[in-house]
């Protein structure tokens, strides 16, 4: 799980966690988060945190906001503009190198290494692939300095896979409800808002010899 880990996988193409689409749970379920569309929209600042390239970064500008993705392979962010048809304008800060077009800032660097500042900025996060893609230490680190450098009142969708881990090693990884909880409950309101079985959808972890799989949304507020 160390950076080379994921540089590699992007290199390679091994991408399994790259959608087609928007994620679906994204859209139906962001007007629960009660952020507008067009010109109220357009003052949120939606963070995405360990981007890729998501055609949710799109889904999220079209409705009118503002996006801030991190990533760390330059490759997904390169990729992401040139796929889009997008001239970015480029530059560099200590939080890494950033790429602006569309309504969209994909920053390429470290997402514990982000100025504060930028995080403070944001009304709402999406985190489809981030929570989920970090084993139970990093995890604990995402959270406790990462979560915590958005501002009070932010509010966000988290979406976890749930499996009996002793049948998968992850990436991605198995995060519960309790570990939810626990995570956020001190400094975030927390709302499950739907829960579902997925593993006859998923081969790929049937294959493996998972035998049960759900995905679940979550609701958060910042207190």
């Amino acid at each position: 799980m160390q950076p080379d880990f994921w540089h590699q996988r992007w290199r390679e193409g091994r991408i399994g966690f790259h959608q087609d689409r928007p994620t679906p749970l994204l859209v139906e379920h962001w007007p629960r988060l009660e952020l507008g569309e067009g010109r109220r929209a357009a003052d949120s600042r939606v963070f995405v945190p360990l981007a890729g390239k998501s055609l949710d970064m799109v889904w999220l500008a079209s409705r009118g906001h503002r996006v801030l993705g991190v990533e760390l392979s330059e490759l997904a962010v390169t990729g992401f503009f040139d796929e889009h048809r997008l001239e970015p304008q480029v530059s560099e800060s200590s939080s890494g190198r950033h790429y602006r077009a569309g309504g969209i800032e994909l920053i390429c660097g470290d997402v514990f290494a982000l100025d504060p500042a930028l995080l403070a900025g944001c009304d709402a996060v999406f985190d489809r692939a981030a929570l989920i893609a970090l084993p139970p230490d990093l995890r604990e680190r995402y959270v406790d300095e990462v979560y915590a450098r958005l501002p009070g009142g932010c509010r966000g969708l988290v979406i976890t896979l749930e499996y009996p881990r002793h049948e998968k090693p992850g990436p991605p990884f198995s995060v519960g409800a309790d570990e939810v909880h626990a995570r956020f409950d001190r400094d975030w309101r927390v709302e499950t808002l739907q829960r579902r079985d997925i593993l006859a959808k998923q081969p790929n972890f049937a294959a493996e010899g998972v035998t049960a799989l759900e995905t679940a949304v979550y609701r958060l507020q910042r207190r």
